[in-house]
C-alpha cells in the first residue's frame, strides 16, 4: 500500500464564475484564475495519486507554461494520471479530498463530486469522500481570495477496485 497527498490552490479571477470544483461546475461570482480549468480538487487529487505511485507531481506532466494544457479539463488529466497508476499495477483503495473555500457554499454539491470522482478512478462512490470548510474568514481563503484542497489517497496491488 502507498498514501500520497495533493495540495492545490487557486485564486479567484476578476471575471464571473462558474467555476469547475472535482469536475463539476458551481455557480460562482467569480472564476477561478488558472492556465487550466483550475479546478483545484481534481489538480490536488492528481498530485496525490502522482505521489502514492512516486510519479512526482501534476506540474511535470501537464505543465502550465505549455500552450496544450491552456484550458485543460481536469477531468482528462484525471483520467491520464489513472492511467499511468493502472499501468504500474496499482488501484485507488479510497480517497478523501478537503476543499477549503469561505465562498461558494459547496455542502450541496459534495455527493456529485464523489460520484463524479468515482467514476473517473473506477472504484465505487463509498471509496470516496469529499468534505468542505471554510476558514472561519482568516487568511487568504477567509477574505475570499481563493480555494485551496487537500486530497489524501490510499493506493493498493492489484486490478481496479470494485
Amino acid at each position: 500500500m502507498r498514501i500520497g497527498h495533493g495540495f492545490d490552490v487557486h485564486k479567484f479571477a476578476d471575471i464571473a464564475g462558474p467555476i469547475m470544483l472535482a469536475g463539476i461546475q458551481v455557480d460562482s461570482d467569480r472564476a477561478m484564475l488558472a492556465h487550466s480549468d483550475g479546478d483545484v480538487g481534481l489538480h490536488a487529487l492528481c498530485d496525490a495519486l502522482l505521489g502514492a505511485a512516486g510519479l512526482g507531481d501534476i506540474g511535470q506532466h501537464f505543465p502550465d507554461t505549455d500552450p496544450a494544457f491552456h484550458d485543460a479539463d481536469s477531468r482528462a488529466l484525471l483520467r491520464s494520471v489513472m492511467d499511468k497508476i493502472k499501468q504500474l499495477g496499482w488501484r485507488v483503495n479510497n480517497i478523501d479530498v478537503t476543499i477549503i473555500a469561505q465562498a461558494p457554499r459547496l455542502s450541496d454539491h459534495l455527493p456529485a463530486m464523489c460520484a463524479c470522482v468515482a467514476s473517473d478512478c473506477s472504484v465505487s462512490e463509498g471509496q470516496v469522500n469529499f468534505k468542505a470548510t471554510t476558514t472561519e474568514r482568516l487568511g487568504y481563503v477567509g477574505r475570499e481570495e481563493g480555494i485551496a484542497c487537500h486530497a489524501v489517497i490510499l493506493l493498493e496491488r492489484g486490478e481496479s477496485a470494485p
